[in-house]
């Protein structure tokens, strides 16, 4: 009977942690994803949306950490980013595409150098049709390793 009791806690327990556990994701599993040009009435004007391939699908409304450089793009704090790239050389200035940045909404107000490289932990959602936000946003993030 301990025997049982025991295997049935030891089960659970394993459960709970695979089911609750990030996932780590790295700049490859975003890279699975495809763009076309799509019509949006809001600005009357056709702009290139992402279609989401399997691998990456599979992460949407998980929990998960990357690593990347911070970016702050903008002197109210208002779009932090993650990159897969240095500013140098990042989406926004040419050097790479849009699945190579995370839109970052941290849980509480932080702020870190531009392209210090850190790891981030949130919920990847998938975004496929706000012009006004990135394909790839991390909510309720926090960071859990921050270089020097």
């Amino acid at each position: 009977m301990k025997t049982r009791i025991r295997l049935t806690l030891f089960a659970m327990i394993m459960f709970y942690g695979v089911t609750y556990a990030q996932e780590k994701l790295s700049w490859s599993d975003l890279a699975d994803v495809s763009f076309n040009s799509k019509y949006f009435a809001s600005v009357d004007d056709y702009f290139l949306a992402p279609t989401f391939g399997k691998r990456v699908l599979l992460y949407h409304n998980k929990l998960v950490t990357i690593t990347g450089y911070f970016l702050n793009l903008d002197s109210s704090g208002d779009l932090l980013l993650l990159s897969k790239n240095p500013m140098s050389s990042c989406f926004f200035c040419g050097g790479a595409g849009p699945e190579s940045v995370i839109e970052i909404r941290f849980s509480e107000n932080t702020m870190f150098k531009t392209d210090q490289i850190i790891t981030v932990t949130g919920i990847l959602r998938l975004n496929s049709d706000d012009l006004d936000h990135c394909n790839y946003i991390l909510t309720n993030a926090t960071a859990v390793r921050v270089s020097k």
